[in-house]
């Protein structure tokens, strides 16, 4: 019934609190989708290598993103004087979390970098699962 009010993706945002953390002063921003077959999500990585990537699944279904020291070195001459610092010149991490559905394969979960994005691909099981209704058997002493 809640999928009929929510939609998928959103019941869980309203019934269950999902897994969906981003670091403060993560530059990867994120796209989604969905297609029949995957989940796809891309991700913004300019200045990282897949040296420099981390992607693991956690307590069986959370997908974990992490990027260590993909942007350059601030320069710290004495005789250097920055004007302007938007680049960012911190150490350029970053990490995300993401809960995935249940009808994933996570065994099958491919990755890859390429032009400062980073691609992955979560295909899904569609093989059809045994119902998660199950009637119990009422008895009475009467």
């Amino acid at each position: 019934m809640a999928d009929a009010f929510f939609g998928y993706p959103f019941r869980r945002f309203f019934l269950s609190p999902p897994i969906f953390r981003e670091w403060s002063g993560s530059t990867a921003l994120m796209d989604w989708l969905e297609s029949p077959n995957a989940h796809i999500f891309k991700i913004n990585v300019p200045g990282y290598s897949k040296d420099n990537i981390k992607v693991q699944i956690e307590d069986g279904n959370v997908l974990h993103i992490k990027g260590e020291g993909g942007k350059e070195e601030q320069h710290n001459a004495k005789d250097t004087v920055w004007h302007v610092a938007e680049r960012g010149t911190g150490k350029g991490e970053f990490s995300r979390e993401i809960e995935l559905p249940e009808n994933v394969k996570v065994d099958q979960i491919k990755a890859q970098v390429e032009n400062g994005v980073l691609t992955i691909t979560v295909p899904k099981d569609t093989t059809q699962k045994s119902s998660k209704v199950r009637n119990i058997n009422i008895t009475s002493k009467l």
